[in-house]
């Protein structure tokens, strides 16, 4: 008989699980992922199902972690916002503690579309540190005019502060990327002033020999920025939040969520993962996400077959050993959010067929 010495139960958070409906049935088809099919099919969460607004200021798995701790933005009760995690994000980058309402910003690139600007993917930026210190340098003369204080964490995150704007209500990059921008721009109190520094700024940009630089290297030029996760100091969270004993593989800003975990998230493998000593984890599969915001979803294919052979046949193999009790699949998409748990007992439902009919359902 196994005996389970590590991790007992694990959250698996899978951004972008859920491809759009209109092609999920064909990219289903395609898929040859049967330890994903098992997992699926034989765990139970059909009520755990629910449809979520396409149009909201934070993914549906940004809303899912900021939710589980106990971060959700504290004025959503007016209007959803993104997270506040503007100050977990100064501790992350080393800057000391402010007093204030401070928002994250970033320099990045917008294009035109037809008849509305469109927000990249700011992953596709690559914006050294140099390049990033000159743009900051004029950004911050344009803050000081007007008594906002502008601080420099690295080349693709900078911090404002606003004590004037805290019912400002904003969007995750990730939220707008890719779509017009103009639904997603900061909405209430303090907007139009927000929008009057970030005109002045891309003015200001505009006359700098570093985005003609940029070009003639063959990369996007930057030429403006994006206002998110505004938060008050010391601002605590929810006591209904969490506690997970271990968090892993948490990438880009998501990785904030690990000062409220009881461990700091670390980068691990399925083995290293499965031996961790602890009750309960938190692991996210993110390689979906870039291919789902860029609507590349020959690319998105062949991200899930990745996962099934690094990630999902381990974990499945693992249930069946007893190395790991059960594990609960939180699959995400633009509309929707399901949960799905998956324990040895479930895996015993030899008469039910393994199948991916879930992702398209």
């Amino acid at each position: 008989m196994a005996y389970n010495r590590g991790m007992n139960a694990l959250d698996i958070l899978l951004p972008f699980g859920f491809p759009p409906p209109d092609t999920a049935r064909d990219l289903i088809r395609e898929c040859r992922t049967p330890a994903l099919a098992t997992l699926l099919s034989r765990g139970a969460g059909d009520a755990g199902t629910r449809a979520v607004d396409p149009f909201a200021r934070a993914l549906a798995h940004e809303n899912w972690l900021a939710q589980r701790f106990g971060l959700a933005a504290a004025n959503s009760g007016a209007g959803d916002s993104s997270p506040p995690l503007a100050h977990a994000a100064m501790r992350a980058l080393g800057l000391p503690a402010a007093d204030g309402h401070w928002f994250i910003l970033h320099p990045t690139h917008t294009h035109v579309a037809r008849d509305h600007l469109v927000l990249i993917d700011m992953r596709q930026l690559a914006l050294d540190d140099g390049d990033a210190r000159t743009l900051f340098e004029a950004a911050a003369s344009l803050c000081d005019e007007i008594g906002k204080t502008l601080l420099y964490g690295n080349a693709g995150t900078w911090f404002i502060r606003a004590d004037d704007w805290p019912a400002l209500r904003t969007a995750t990059p990730d939220a707008a990327s890719g779509r017009n921008i103009d639904i997603w721009m900061p909405q209430g109190e303090g907007d139009r002033a927000w929008r009057k520094l970030q005109n002045e700024i891309q003015m200001h940009w505009f006359t700098l020999p570093l985005n003609e630089a940029r070009e003639a290297r063959g990369l996007k030029p930057v030429n403006s920025l994006w206002l998110w996760g505004g938060a008050d100091a010391g601002a605590p969270a929810s006591a209904s939040a969490e506690r997970y004993d271990r968090a892993f593989n948490l990438s880009g800003w998501t990785r904030l969520f690990g000062q409220f975990a009881a461990a700091a998230s670390v980068a691990a493998g399925p083995t290293e993962l499965i031996d961790a000593p602890g009750a309960r984890g938190l692991l996210l599969l993110d390689a979906l996400t870039e291919a789902a915001l860029t609507d590349e979803w020959g690319y998105w294919l062949e991200g899930v077959e990745t996962l099934e052979r690094d990630w999902f046949a381990p974990l499945l193999a693992a249930l069946r050993a007893g190395r790991l009790q059960r594990l609960n699949l939180i699959l995400s998409g633009q509309d929707r959010i399901a949960e799905i748990a998956v324990s040895r007992n479930s895996l015993r439902k030899f008469w039910i067929k393994p199948g991916l009919q879930r992702l398209a359902s």
